[in-house]
């Protein structure tokens, strides 16, 4: 699970408009600018819940790693929405 996460993380890096930041565990918290309105593009297109907005941090949204495939959606998913 770690490699995959570090491979997710890699990924998300180069979509412009989104800055991984450090986290722990299974979840990545991403800096993006209007975080109430990509996380609720992206649940719209795939699930509730795959982009969270946590409290206290602002500009962020996090998400959680998952297999590849399903990261994968995610991927596409906010590079449409960002």
């Amino acid at each position: 699970m770690i490699e995959e996460k570090d491979r997710f993380t890699s990924r998300l890096a180069m979509i412009p408009g989104v800055r991984p930041m450090p986290s722990v565990g299974h979840w990545i918290l991403l800096q993006v600018d209007h975080p109430q309105e990509i996380a609720r593009r992206v649940n719209r297109r795939l699930a509730p819940g795959v982009l969270s907005v946590p409290r206290g941090i602002d500009g962020a949204v996090r998400v959680q790693v998952a297999d590849p495939k399903s990261n994968e959606m995610v991927l596409k998913a906010l590079r449409d929405s960002v």
